[in-house]
Parts: structure tokens; C-alpha cells; sequence
């Protein structure tokens, strides 16, 4: 089921304030024609529970399901779609294994097993992996962790060694250095998506009133400061003995390879690990509420929110599922009750209802931003009387059908990365104990009755209690509901300290695990096979066949983008691209929204710097249909007045917003610096306050009129449709017709005022935000601009880059730090930025300064040009595996008249090119004298530390206008 929802320790956006869920959206995915033979030779050590295979038309994902005698789940997919294998390895502990004093620790550990084992070195994890041409990353939520890596299908061996590595004999690796760094980088990941992100701090505060004190879902997974100051080796060390066992564990394997190979190198390098502490699943209790709690807080936001927040159930407890079509109803879409509400009448920039769920405990929540001259109060009483017009309308055929039209596309789109499947069978293994849960998730959301949604209704939201919360901008205390009712309360912290000994658990090996293991055989990689044509009315079409899944992906890219709109009136193509996307002369756009939910398709439409693009994703059965809703969309929108008043209010509101958020501050301010007043790409996509207040239906009607036409527009397709079909199914389009514009003539770029600082002062910030580059190269897929980027990786592209590794893991400024180019046919920029910790702000800009200098003037190692080789070399093998993917590779070739053998160019330069000729391009491109610096922070804290490196200092406001 899609839920809103958002990474328990990831970014809180204005977007997504629905709690955190373990239940993953992505589904089901193609199936491999390579299967297990029946009589497979197993190794010793491993005995195989269950398989599962394709029937019919079934979604199901087939695997085969092995258990070590150290009681490790293996799970295998095959799958040879692509040249790649996805390894994902679950541990059933996340923040709600954790004792009270001791939050953070399973997100703390989940940094810390990247800093080596054994036999790997400090930072060689992350090295190895990019190197091969792979990608990784880990995730904590309060019910698990998980690490996971994507590489080409010769890395196989390589993964698996490391994982078992950090799994087996890691503790002896751990060093008080790598503790106090990884400790440092927690703390700033907590304090730029947490403290420093508006609504940041919204779910501690609710968590901490739904919860009783002591409950593990009270805190967030980040944890609290002063818990993770308060920690120590030994304490990290026995979280790993007590939940780090193969038994606690499954690895999931999914994508090309060998089945029988697989299983030596799983016994191989899994078999010697000894099995940890028994573990039992989380006993659920129901969590309830005696009062609704009125909690408020003030904060560096320009909207008011209020969010309401009912305890339910647990993830698969049998009222979920009609809880979530409930959800749906009130809060998903241009269908449901708190849009027509709050959002339709325009007492709401957004709002929404969700419902997440962990194995503790489910979330039902209601929020809404207001608007200008909506109080709190007001919305909070619409979302009341929203439950109360549910309660007279119940549950209708159409909202049943909706979602389960949503469940099973939500599916069928997971078939189309080998990362999904993989990621979907590991959490079904982990919270059901069986891999084959989309069956069962099919049934239990088909099962649901319009009986079940009120019974559902009545018994966990009617008069039940919520947290209701009030959040407002610093300052406007008195905006907030209703005085708080309910108060954050000092935590009691246990005196007690465990200080039993470590039991060790020490691994056993008939092998050498210091010796890497060797890559296999290059996979053959290549591109995708296109087709080209042209309508009739002259729209360019670049296609290309995906055959693995039964769904098609289409971009039509109109050249209407913020190019053809003036300085006087930024914003005007995110606002007409707006309003095309509402209602039509034919139909409402709630009629639209329900056709597309209950299609099971998604028809958006955005404006970026050059083109206005209509992004269409359909299943392929229901492509014709989706396409009709697509046409009327474009050739017959309405441009009703109530509909701009409402979407100008909500991008104003949007722009408010955004300048509260200091690094979408800084990287505006840094655009607008450096391509001049006179360029309207300079400024964001949205435009500026001033701007869009003075917009005009008339100014959306006459752009529509003057830039939305099919001469010199884009369709790119990826679809299981040949080119035949996808040219009978796209012959609407030729009855397009409408006027079409060409490229501006850009304005000249001004001056830079090299070595100058501009300073944005955000009081309070816990980071702050660094932009140091200049304007730089034009997007060239085969000249200086592809080479000053391989260039680029060792300094600042990679996570193991020089830059990455001195302010994030050896200094602990940062949560992450690069740079890059960043260019298309008419400008390019090289940037490298961090948000850092507000006290190392002026260390952070001489580390930069010292990194990019000595890249300058030094230039790159033998080692260093060997892993740009190995590293981009070997990254096309998991380039082209999905549509986007796909749909991406052909966007590159449309927009910049590329044949696709520019990728065998691409490679033949990466083979040949030399050391000395990236160092001449890091010599000719990182002149530090022709770079301007931008800082978001507090002007308080940081102001007078950075005085001494400049000698001119420009202070702006948050619009980049000089103070």
C-alpha cells in the first residue's frame, strides 16, 4: 500500500509529515527464466525451507528460501534482466530495540558498520563498492536495519565477503577514533534534517505525547543529543553482541548470478559465524490515549501547521488494511475529503491523511497547512468535521476500487528494479517470517468491505483521543489551537550501568579472509535499443522497448519552461504548468483524479528551466485511457479563476516556505550570483514572492497560448509496446496543435566579485550551509566537460572522495560534503557545499580551500586515476535497468543530439584518458581566486570566525538582495 510516509531518519519535507512506516511501497517485479534445479547440491551447513515460482499471471516474487545452521535466512531471487545483483542484509533490531538513556543507538551502529571490519580497512567499505562500479547505503527504522548494495554481477563474491566481514569480526576493528567521528556525523545528520529543517522537530514532539514515557517509539530513531553524548565503546559494542547475530539476520540476494556458486560463497564466508542471543519478536501492546493532548511549538517556518494524530493498531494486524482505504478516503488526493475541505476552498496549502505503521504500533494522522487568514483552530475543526461527513457518507464503491486499483499497480511498478523485489522480500521475511507476502497483501486489501472502513472508523477514530499539534512561526504563539494541554517531561534516565564484560563471540575460518576476493568476468553491458519517429504535427519521438514489465513511462517535454518567461514574471511557467494539470473545459479535476487512481496511473505535469514536461506513467493495459486524461489535460484546460486564485496563493505560500530552509537559501542565492538578475533560470523554478503576487490569469492564459504547441516538442518513451503500437497509441497527439516559441537569447552573465563572501544570517541555525564555485563548463557528453568531471570524482564526487572523507570522516564537521559540474547547452557551474556544524563553519571553508588547492596543484594519484577508471568504467551495468533509468538515457540523447554510441565514446575516453591530462584540467578549472563563497547560518555564532577569511564580505537578505 502507498502511504505517505517518510525515511525514519531521513529529511522531514513540508511534503510528507505522515509517521514512519517499515512497509516498503515497491512491490513485485519481472521474473527470471533461470530457476532452481530440483536437484541442487546443497553445501553442508544450509538446508532450504521453501521455494516459490511464477504461475499464471500471479504476482508473485520467485525465490528460494535457505536457513545456515547458524540460523542466517537466505533468500535467492535470480533474476538475468540485467547484468547486476542487488544484496540486501536485514537485522531485525531498529530504535525500538533500545533502552531508555540509549536512543540513536541502532542508527548510531548503522554508521558505525561502515567504518571497516577486520579485514576490511577504515573507509576501503565504501571504496570497494564505488570502485566496482556499485552503489550502497544503509537505513534504520524503529524495527530494523538493513544495508544494501547494487553492482555489476561480477562484484557478487566482493559483497558478499564484506557483508560477512562486518557481520563476523567486526568488533576488534572498532577504535575510540572511529567512534567519536561516526558519533560527530549522527549528530550532524540530526541537526540538518532534524534541528535545522523546518517542521524538523514535528514527530519527536508528537511521539513523545502519543506514547507512554519509556516506550520505544516515545523518541526517534536519530535519538536524542544527549544520549548519543552520553554513550560509550563498550555500551555500542554490546548492542552489536546482543542483535548483530546471523540469526537476527536475512541476506537477500537478488539479480544475475549463479545459484550453486551462490550458495559455496554464502556457506563460504556466512557458515563460520556463530550464532548470537535468541531473539523474540517485539511484544505489541495497544497504545491509547486518556485525553486528547494539545501540544504546540514555535519554529523558523512561515506556515502554521496543524496535525492530528490517532494510535490504531500494528503493521498487518488485520485492520490495517481497512484503515488505510480509510486514509485514503480523508486524506490521499484530489478525491478525498480534506482536499475538497481544506485545499479546494483554500483554507489549506496541503493537506493530507496518513497511516503508518511499524511493529509496534500504527499512526493515523490528519494535517493541513494553513493559508493566510485561516487560523489553526479553523482547520482543526474542518478535519473534525471531515471524520463526522465520513461517518453520514461511509465508504462508497469508488473508494474501495481506488485503492485497490493503487495496491496492485503500486505493485507492478515494483517489478521494475531488482532493488525493489529484493527490498520487499527481505521485509516480508523480517516482519512475517515469509518472503511470499504480496499474495496475502493482495487478498487482505481486495477482502476489504465498505462494512470494514466504518467499522474500522467507529472503533479507532470516533471519539477516540489524538495528539493534536501546533506548529507555528517564532513569534505567533498566540496562533496555536488551544493552550497546551499535555508537557514534554523530564526524562528519567536510569542511574544503573551495565558493567558486565563483553562475551565474544569470535568467528571460525578454514580460509584467509584477509584476501579480497577477485572480480569475476566484466559483464557484457549494453545500451538500450531505440527507435525514432515524428508525428504529423511535428512532435519528435525517441523510444526505446522495455519488455520486462507490462507498463509505460512517457515524458512529453513542451519548450515552455522558465526560459520563456520574463524577470517580471518568475514563477509563471510553474504556475501555468499548475493550472494545466486542474480541471478541463470537459471534466473536473476531481473527476480526473479518480479515473487516474482507480487506472492505477500518474499524470503530472512541471516546469523546469527549459521545458514544461507531462510525465505519464500508466499501466500498459490501461495506456489508452490514461493517454485520453493526458490529451484532455493538455489541449483542454479550463483556466478557472478560483483554481489560479488557489494555486497562486499555494506557490506563494510554497516560496515563504522555502526561504526558511537555508540550504535551498544557499544554493538560489549561489544560481542567482553567479547567472545575473537579467537571467530568469536564474532564480528558482517557483519564482519569488514579489513576482507571483503579480501574476494574472490572463498572464497564464497568454503564456499557455504562446508556448504550448507540438513544433519542437519531445516525447520519449519507454513502454513493453513495440514502436508500432506505441505510434497508434500516441496518434491522439496529432491533433494538437497551439504555438510554439524559441530559446531566448540569454542575457550576459555578470562580473564575479571573486573571493568575496555572501552572508545570509539564519538565527538559530545548528548548521550552516557553504557554497563555494563559480561558473564553469557547458554540458559536453564527449568533450572538457566529461572529462573535468572523472576529473572532479577523487576531489568531491564520490563518498570516498577527498573532500567527503576530511569534513565528514575524519573531521566529523558534516553529514556529507562534495562537488561537482553541473552544466546543459547554455551554462554550467562548479559548486562544492556542505552543511556543517555551525562551529566549524570557518574550518570547514580552509578545509575546502586546502582540499580543492592541493587537488589544483598536485593533481590526482596513480590510485586515484585506476578507481575513476574502475569506478565509472563499471556503473553502466546498472545505468539502464529501469524505465527512469531508461527514460533518463534517451532524455540525455534527445536534448543534446546525441546517436546512443556516445556511451562507447564516453568509455573509450575513460580508457585512454591520462593522469596528466585530468591533472591539466584540475590545474586549468579550480582556480580558488576566481570562486565566490556563500554562507546560510547564524550570523551570531559564525560572523566573526569567518572575518579573517575575506577580505570582502557582502551581507544579503534571504531574497539576495544586499543589505
Amino acid at each position: 500500500m502507498n502511504k505517505p510516509a517518510i525515511l525514519c531518519v531521513g529529511i522531514v519535507s513540508l511534503m510528507s509529515l505522515s509517521a514512519c512506516s517499515v512497509k516498503d511501497s515497491v512491490v513485485d517485479s519481472h521474473v527470471s527464466t533461470k530457476q532452481t534445479s530440483p536437484s541442487l547440491s546443497l553445501p553442508a551447513g544450509i538446508k532450504k525451507i521453501t521455494s516459490v515460482t511464477k504461475k499464471d499471471e500471479a504476482l508473485v516474487i520467485p525465490f528460494n528460501k535457505y536457513e545456515l545452521d547458524n540460523g542466517l535466512t537466505l533468500i535467492l531471487h535470480p533474476d538475468n534482466s540485467d547484468p547486476l545483483v542487488h544484496v540486501d542484509i536485514t537485522y531485525h533490531v531498529g530504535s525500538g530495540r533500545e533502552e531508555v538513556g540509549k536512543s540513536g543507538f541502532a542508527h548510531f551502529f548503522e554508521h558505525m558498520m561502515f567504518q571497516g571490519s577486520e579485514n576490511v580497512a577504515d573507509e576501503q567499505h565504501f571504496a570497494l563498492i564505488t570502485e566496482s562500479g556499485g552503489t550502497l547505503n544503509g537505513s534504520t527504522s524503529t524495527d530494523r536495519t538493513n544495508y544494501y548494495e547494487t553492482v555489476p554481477a561480477n562484484q557478487l563474491e566482493r559483497m558478499l565477503w564484506l557483508e560477512a566481514d562486518r557481520m563476523g569480526f567486526f568488533l576488534d576493528a572498532v577504535t575510540p577514533e572511529k567512534f567519536e567521528n561516526q558519533r560527530e556525523t549522527v549528530k550532524n545528520e540530526r541537526g540538518q534534517n532534524y534541528d535545522n529543517r523546518p517542521y524538523g522537530l514535528l514527530r519527536e514532539r508528537v511521539n513523545e505525547a502519543m506514547y507512554p514515557e519509556g516506550h520505544p517509539y516515545s523518541w526517534l530513531t536519530i535519538g536524542y543529543i544527549e544520549d548519543l553524548n552520553r554513550a560509550n565503546l563498550n555500551d555500542l559494542k554490546k548492542f552489536f553482541l546482543r542483535w548483530y547475530g546471523p540469526n537476527n539476520a536475512t541476506l537477500t540476494i537478488g539479480g544475475d548470478f549463479d545459484e550453486a556458486q551462490t550458495l559455496a560463497w554464502v556457506k563460504k564466508y556466512f557458515g563460520g559465524i556463530p550464532r548470537g542471543p535468541e531473539v523474540e519478536d517485539p511484544e505489541y501492546t495497544q497504545v491509547t490515549l486518556p485525553e486528547d493532548r494539545y501540544i504546540s511549538m514555535e519554529d523558523n517556518v512561515s506556515m502554521p501547521l496543524m496535525y492530528m494524530a490517532y494510535p490504531t493498531v500494528h503493521v498487518n494486524h488485520p485492520d490495517e488494511a481497512p484503515l488505510d482505504v480509510l486514509m485514503s478516503i480523508l486524506g490521499s488526493g484530489k478525491t478525498s475529503l480534506l482536499y475538497k475541505n481544506m485545499v479546494k476552498n483554500g483554507k489549506a496549502v496541503q493537506a493530507q491523511a496518513g497511516h503508518g505503521c511499524s511493529e509496534l504500533s500504527c499512526t493515523f494522522t490528519l494535517y493541513g497547512f494553513s493559508t493566510p487568514g485561516t487560523s489553526l483552530a479553523e482547520l482543526e475543526k474542518i478535519a473534525r468535521d471531515s471524520l463526522l461527513e465520513f461517518e453520514s457518507r461511509g465508504a462508497q464503491d469508488d473508494d474501495i476500487e481506488r485503492v485497490k486499483a493503487g495496491i496492485v499497480s503500486g505493485m507492478i511498478y515494483g517489478l521494475e528494479s531488482v532493488s525493489g523485489k529484493v527490498s520487499k522480500l527481505a521485509a516480508y521475511q523480517t516482519f512475517r517470517n515469509n518472503p511470499n507476502g504480496i499474495g496475502h497483501d493482495v487478498a487482505r486489501y481486495e477482502g476489504v468491505t465498505k462494512a470494514d472502513v466504518m467499522r474500522v472508523y467507529k472503533k479507532y477514530i470516533k471519539d477516540q483521543h489524538s495528539v493534536v499539534m501546533s506548529i507555528v512561526p517564532k513569534g505567533q504563539g498566540d496562533k496555536i489551537i488551544k493552550p497546551d494541554t499535555w508537557q514534554r517531561y523530564e526524562r528519567n534516565i536510569p542511574d544503573n550501568e551495565d558493567t558486565s564484560d563483553l562475551v565474544l563471540r569470535p568467528g571460525t575460518s578454514d580460509f584467509d579472509r584477509s584476501v579480497i576476493p577477485p572480480s569475476g568476468k566484466n559483464p557484457s553491458i549494453s545500451v538500450p535499443e531505440i527507435y525514432r519517429a515524428q508525428t504529423k504535427n511535428g512532435i519528435k519521438l525517441l523510444g526505446a522497448i522495455n519488455s520486462e514489465v507490462p507498463t509505460t513511462t512517457i515524458r512529453l517535454r513542451i519548450p515552455a519552461g522558465q526560459t520563456r518567461e520574463s524577470v517580471a514574471k518568475l514563477g509563471l511557467a510553474s504556475l501555468t504548468a499548475a493550472m494545466v494539470g486542474e480541471q478541463t473545459r470537459l471534466s473536473s479535476a476531481e473527476d480526473l483524479s479518480n479515473k487516474l487512481q482507480k487506472l492505477g496511473s500518474q499524470v503530472s505535469f512541471a516546469a523546469g528551466d527549459k521545458f514544461t514536461t507531462l510525465n505519464i506513467r500508466s499501466l500498459t493495459k490501461n495506456l489508452d485511457q490514461t493517454l485520453a486524461i493526458a490529451f484532455e489535460k493538455l489541449t483542454q484546460p479550463k483556466f478557472d479563476q478560483a483554481d489560479f486564485t488557489r494555486l497562486q496563493k499555494q506557490q506563494i505560500e510554497g516560496l515563504k516556505n522555502a526561504k526558511k530552509n537555508a540550504s535551498t537559501t544557499a544554493s538560489n542565492t549561489f544560481n542567482q550570483l553567479l547567472f545575473g538578475n537579467n537571467n530568469s533560470f536564474a532564480y528558482a523554478d517557483n519564482g519569488s514572492v514579489a513576482t507571483v503576487e503579480k501574476l494574472t490569469l490572463e498572464d497564464v492564459k497568454t503564456f499557455y497560448q504562446q508556448h504550448y504547441g507540438p513544433q519542437k516538442a519531445e516525447l520519449i518513451v519507454v513502454s513493453n509496446l513495440n514502436n508500432k503500437q506505441v505510434n497508434a497509441a500516441i496518434s491522439g497527439l496529432e491533433l494538437w496543435q497551439g504555438n510554439t516559441s524559441s530559446m531566448p537569447a540569454i542575457q550576459a552573465f555578470p562580473e564575479l566579485s571573486a573571493g568575496t563572501l555572501y552572508f545570509i544570517d539564519k538565527p538559530d541555525a545548528a548548521q550552516s550551509e557553504i557554497r563555494i564555485g563559480k561558473r564553469a563548463l557547458n554540458y559536453d557528453a564527449t568533450g572538457e566537460y566529461y572529462r573535468a568531471d572523472l576529473m572532479n570524482y577523487n576531489l568531491g564526487g564520490a563518498f570516498n572522495s577527498r573532500i567527503n572523507l576530511n569534513l565528514r570522516e575524519d573531521k566529523g564537521y558534516t553529514y556529507g560534503a562534495w562537488s561537482l559540474f553541473r552544466g546543459n547547452e547554455f551554462q554550467g557551474t562548479y559548486k562544492a557545499q556542505a552543511g556543517v556544524r555551525a562551529d566549524t563553519t570557518a574550518d570547514s571553508i580552509v578545509q575546502f580551500r586546502n582540499e580543492i588547492s592541493a587537488y589544483a596543484e598536485k593533481g590526482m594519484t596513480d590510485q586515484e586515476l585506476q578507481f575513476v577508471k574502475n569506478a565509472i568504467g563499471q556503473r553502466d551495468a546498472r545505468n539502464f535497468e529501469t524505465p527512469r533509468q531508461k527514460l533518463n538515457f534517451l532524455a540525455e540523447i534527445m536534448t543534446y543530439n546525441l546517436d546512443k554510441s556516445f556511451k562507447e565514446q564516453q568509455n573509450a575516453i575513460l580508457a585512454q584518458i591520462t593522469k596528466d591530462e585530468l591533472n591539466a584540467l584540475a590545474t586549468k578549472h579550480l582556480k580558488l581566486d576566481e570562486m565566490i563563497t556563500v554562507v546560510v547560518g547564524d550570523k551570531a555564532k559564525v560572523f566573526d570566525s569567518l572575518k579573517p577569511l575575506f577580505k570582502n564580505i557582502v551581507e544579503l537578505d534571504p531574497e539576495g538582495n544586499p543589505l
